[in-house]
């Protein structure tokens, strides 16, 4: 009885043992942690999952990750580009792991709208680029540091002064009166600001939407493609200590070339010239011919560059932190243009118990750019070689310079002498900040709240003493402008995510979002200023004798709205099919009643072939995708109160008295809806032998639909201006192709990278307003490009010989020597021009015809990258083919006057009787005023050119002696910008930048010459800043 009773507590206790290590075992614990790769950074969108089991997270933007798990269970971490890890959890509540990199895989992933996703899942169209290989090329703008970089993404300057932001357009352009700018989202929250606020020091990562199923997720805002920017979060080498980074560089700019103006006997042959040809100029009281002046050596000067940046950042229990300053300072080879900028930045993150964490950024700048407005460089390139800059006791002149007998110019020289007689500054301070709150609801389940507020303002003054340059009314002047912009953006999200079985992956997100823009603009104006002290800081000291006024329409006020909900649900199986579908709806204030919403739908999908059993034995491929897209966004392109009807105020006799009245300035639109556009986007995705060369090819097609366009009104409307209307499309179709490749890869010490891409886009007007074929005054074409260029065509110059031609063709007034035209009418059956029978006249305006567009054939850029043990350089460049170039020194009137003899010229291979040449005509003429008729033919070059616009040369030092200073990095590099410039014929023949560099924007049109009208919507090179070539010096160096 003993001995069973023995036996049976034996029993027991075994059953009672087994019981409890079964529950100890099955015991579920609460797991957090932070996943990060070997250099400390979190890695984003890493997979956490327990094996056999449907139970799997992913880690969050910083890296973190929770999992409810068995206490005694393991966890498979694992990340493409990385090599997995199984972990014991072993009763753990927080395990931290760093994951290997495995260069045998994908390594990227990117960051989208609501989220981060995998490489090799994304089904849109997204380009990306690290901030350290952006900076490869320095620049106070990373618009500037991503020209020619990735395919479909154009970089086009507006104004090459310092501090002057690019024009972006990423696959071309759509509208034909909205903006054609990108959203820009900055660490999650659409930014309103300027690139130049942002510090490219502070850019960790920038991922490129450019299809519209990777857009439509922004719905109108994403309408011309979106700029995420990520920025550097907490990181730490040992968790008890913070990472120190400076980044610091110092460098020299020179002119690029000088513009290739005539000397003294050059000009001085020219101008006598011109007054054979009937010119009546006579030569002024300060010009000398025994004098050669060269204006640009006395007044171009050379200029610097330098930045600062310092930023600390570390991790604490279950969070983050990052704090920056920087300073950046650069000045111009033109005298008195400056750019300035202090910018202040801060982030931090942290995780509160399981469920909650929260965090906030903030990113503050404050700006200043001097001499922004007054161009000196009118009066350098005007001025004659024959003026002399200085009097006769050696001091500058201060007065007016007679160049001829009627043009009047300053000394361009005195500029840096005048002090407080002559300001022209603009003050920028910007604050975007932004907070989230997250709370984890249940495992893959989690709430979260985004709040983003920012203020922006600018403050910009202009004040020219009396007898000043830039000053024409003589007497002192000052203007005073304020505009203050506050946005605010509250955002609701929702997210699943789910691992079942290792190979379901599903994501789901959920949104409602508010945002409001409130805007105000004043502005004054004063004359007779009493003191040079006041400038333009306080008009209310100028007493009775000054004169202040107040432009009605420079004194603005505005606020808009958008609300907006989206849904999008990503699902990947075993990582070969992927499907992506997002629909969201907006609603803005800014329409009209019943078209105030819009819905946009998309869809994606992703076939991985690779992964399939059939590829298994095709070696030499690594990783081969497919992705097709379909999606809708739309533009609200107008102004708040743009749909309501206008009233202005204007004078009119009444009796013998002028009274004020209202007049309709504008027409009312109540069924002003939305511009959209359809975007199909086909997409390939490549890696082969042994993750040797990559690469993606792209198609696209987007067409853009009730396109808002300012209609001309007939004058029996009794409106005068336009009428704003839904009444046009407009296409765009491309191609583009990107490869890199792994030349050599730790070969005896050696590593070569290259990188090359190249892309082509066609758009094309396929409707206007009413059926109309053309707006002429806008530039627009059924059937042609949206920038195409409208002129008269160039054949030559009329020779001697052709007398009887000339007659035939310009009538009685035409004459050898000047411009030969293409006739485009008929003839009648003598060969004679009907247009001169029927209407008196031959060559017109009927002969204007497309003469081409300022878009390429096609585009793109290159770039190496070849180490030695510590040693690194890096080649970058940009090329274009094709399209037209626009250059208003060959033809604008506002200067130089071409060929008319009055002014500075530069070098042109003109006509003469013992030079017959066709290049230019004869100096002077009898034609349109100072110009030879049809001179704005003059101004068009083949774009053409291939442009190395970066090399680097840098070292990265290492050691034990940098162990035993506490130094993690440092690297040393010598950079040139700028250095060489190919294939172009504009540099050929004027060694000058054959990109273009004065504004073009959206707004009204412009005369390039006196007979031609070219929308300003066309980059031109022009009189503005000069370009560069600049040398700088640089460091880098982490504690």
């Amino acid at each position: 009885m003993e001995s069973t009773n023995h036996y049976l507590r034996t029993i027991g206790l075994f059953f009672l043992f087994s019981f409890m290590s079964m529950w100890a075992y099955a015991q579920t614990i609460s797991v957090q942690g932070i996943v990060k790769d070997p250099t400390g950074e979190p890695i984003i969108g890493a997979s956490v999952v327990e094996p056999g089991t449907t139970n799997g997270t992913m880690t969050d933007i910083d890296g973190n990750y929770s999992i409810q798990v068995s206490s005694q269970g393991k966890l498979t971490v694992s990340f493409i580009g990385y090599q997995p890890q199984a972990i014991d959890v072993s009763g753990r509540n927080r395990i931290d792991i760093v994951l290997d990199e495995d260069n045998k895989l994908l390594d990227e992933v990117v960051v989208i709208g609501y989220g981060t996703q995998r490489r090799q899942d994304v089904t849109g169209s997204i380009a990306s680029m690290r901030g350290d290989i952006m900076r490869e090329m320095q620049s106070s703008n990373i618009s500037q540091s991503l020209q020619g970089r990735i395919a479909g993404v154009e970089m086009t300057q507006t104004s090459s002064q310092p501090g002057a932001n690019m024009q972006i357009r990423i696959r071309g352009t759509r509208s034909l009166t909205g903006s054609n700018d990108p959203l820009i989202i900055l660490d999650g929250i659409p930014f309103m600001g300027s690139l130049s606020d942002v510090n490219p020091n502070d850019i960790k990562s920038l991922d490129i939407l450019k299809d519209a199923s990777s857009t439509a997720i922004y719905g109108s805002r994403g309408a011309n493609g979106v700029i995420m920017i990520s920025t550097y979060k907490g990181e730490s080498v040992a968790y008890d200590r913070p990472v120190v980074n400076y980044n610091a560089y110092y460098g020299v700019k020179s002119l690029l070339n000088e513009y290739p103006m005539m000397n003294a006997s050059e000009f001085t042959a020219w101008r006598e010239e011109a007054i054979k040809n009937g010119a009546s100029w006579q030569y002024g009281v300060d010009e000398d011919k025994s004098l050669n002046t060269n204006w640009q050596d006395l007044v171009f000067e050379s200029a610097m560059v330098t930045s600062h940046d310092l930023n600390v950042s570390g991790v604490t229990k279950g969070g983050g932190y990052s704090f920056g300053v920087g300073y950046y300072d650069e000045t111009s080879v033109l005298p008195g243009q400056e750019f300035e900028r202090f910018s202040l930045r801060g982030s931090f993150d942290q995780q509160i118990g399981r469920h909650f964490k929260f965090g906030i950024n903030t990113m503050n700048s404050y700006g200043i750019i001097d001499g922004g407005q007054d161009n000196p460089l009118g009066s350098i390139l005007s001025l004659t070689p024959l003026t002399n800059p200085y009097n006769t006791d050696g001091s500058i002149k201060t007065g007016e310079m007679y160049i001829n007998n009627m043009d009047v110019y300053y000394n361009p020289m005195m500029i840096e002498s005048l002090g407080d007689r002559w300001k022209d500054r603009r003050r920028t301070f910007a604050s975007y900040n932004s907070l989230y709150g997250e709370v984890m609801i249940i495992d893959g389940l989690r709430y979260r709240l985004n709040l983003g507020l920012n203020f922006r303002q600018n403050d910009y003054g202009n004040y020219k003493g009396a007898e000043t340059p830039f000053n024409a009314s003589k007497t002192s002047n000052g203007t005073i402008e304020n505009a203050q912009t506050t946005n605010w953006t509250i955002e609701n999200l929702l997210y699943y995510d789910k691992t079942i079985n290792e190979k379901h992956k599903i994501g789901l997100v959920a949104m409602y979002s508010a945002e409001q823009t409130e805007s105000s603009v004043s502005n004054a104006y004063a004359e007779d200023i009493t003191s040079d002290a006041v400038q333009h800081y306080n008009f209310g000291l100028l007493g009775d004798n000054g004169k202040v006024t107040f432009d009605p329409e420079k004194q603005i006020y505005y606020k808009r709205g958008l609300l907006s909900a989206m849904f999008r649900a990503m699902y990947s199986y075993d990582d070969k099919y992927m499907l992506t579908a997002t629909l969201r709806t907006d609603g803005s204030s800014v329409l009209s009643d019943g078209h105030k919403w819009h819905t946009y739908p998309a869809v994606s999908a992703g076939w991985n072939i690779t992964g399939e059993d059939f590829m298994k034995d095709v070696k030499w491929l690594d990783f081969l995708k497919l992705r097709i897209g379909y999606g809708q966004t739309s533009n609200q392109a107008i102004q708040p109160y743009q749909t309501l009807g206008g009233l202005s105020t204007n004078y009119y006799n009444f009796g013998d008295r002028n009274v004020s009245g209202y007049y309709v300035s504008t027409l009312p639109n109540y069924s002003l809806g939305w511009e959209y556009s359809t975007t199909w986007n086909y997409g390939i995705d490549f890696t082969l032998f042994n993750h040797r060369l990559s690469g993606t090819f792209e198609y696209y097609t987007q067409n853009t639909h009730d396109v808002l366009v300012a209609q001309s009104l007939p004058q029996s409307s009794g409106v005068t201006g336009t009428f704003m209307t839904n009444m046009g499309e407009t296409r765009n179709r491309g191609v583009e192709l990107s490869l890199n490749a792994t030349i050599l890869k730790d070969y005896n010490g050696w590593n070569w990278d290259v990188g090359f891409n190249v892309y082509a886009n066609r758009n094309k007007i396929l409707s206007l307003a009413s059926g109309q074929l053309y707006d002429k005054g806008n530039g627009w074409f059924v059937g042609q490009p949206i920038d195409a260029i409208y002129d008269f065509k160039k054949i030559g110059i009329w020779q001697q010989g052709e007398e009887n031609e000339v007659v035939k063709y310009e009538g009685s007034t035409g004459q050898v020597g000047m411009i030969k035209i293409e006739y485009t009418g008929d003839y009648d059956a003598n060969g004679n021009p009907i247009r001169q029978i029927q209407q008196g006249t031959t060559l017109d305006d009927d002969d204007r015809q497309i003469l081409g567009s300022i878009e390429p054939d096609f585009q793109g850029g290159f770039n190496t990258r070849v180490g030695y043990k510590g040693f690194d350089l890096s080649i970058i460049g940009s090329y274009k083919s094709g399209g037209l170039l626009v250059s208003s020194l060959h033809s604008q009137t506002s200067y130089l006057n071409m060929n008319s003899g009055r002014r500075g010229q530069i070098q042109i291979d003109y006509w003469t009787q013992d030079n017959p040449t066709n290049a230019y005509p004869k100096p002077y003429g009898p034609e349109v005023t100072n110009n030879p008729k049809y001179a704005s033919t003059l101004s068009y070059f083949d774009a053409s050119y291939v442009k190395i616009t970066n090399i680097t040369l840098g070292y990265n030092f290492s050691g034990k002696w940098m162990q035993k200073l506490g130094v993690n990095k440092l690297r040393v590099y010598a950079t040139v910008q700028n250095p060489f410039i190919f294939a172009s014929d504009y540099y050929s023949e004027t060694g000058l930048d054959p990109q273009p560099n004065a504004d073009g924007g959206n707004g009204s049109t412009q005369a390039v010459a006196s007979n031609s009208v070219l929308p300003s919507r066309i980059a031109v090179v022009g009189y503005n800043t000069p370009a560069t070539r600049n040398y700088l010096f640089g460091l880098n160096v982490s504690f």
